[in-house]
């Protein structure tokens, strides 16, 4: 266990940041949950709607760290092909 007043202090921040990443993550897992659930519904302007609301928090959380940037990218591509795909079977 920590010793010093130091060490004491990075255990309580690296617990509020752990906190704080968890519940960003999970906001953007559910931004992700929400466009996929619109695709798999065939709802077209639903699913563009909430991809518009993913792209930025991507974006932000890659340029942030909280995910790789190679990850979001991945994570936009995917899901803007199958947006595509959609509107052209529509």
């Amino acid at each position: 266990m920590a010793n010093t007043k130091q060490a004491k202090k990075r255990i309580r921040q690296a617990e509020k940041n752990r906190q704080h990443n968890m519940a960003r993550r999970s906001m953007m897992r559910t931004f992700m949950k929400k466009t996929i659930k619109a695709i798999e519904a065939q709802d077209l302007s639903l699913a563009k709607e909430c991809f518009a609301k993913l792209q930025p928090v991507l974006d932000r959380y890659a340029t942030k760290g909280l995910i790789h940037k190679n990850k979001a990218a991945r994570h936009k591509s995917r899901i803007h092909a199958k947006i595509k795909a959609l509107s052209l079977a529509a």
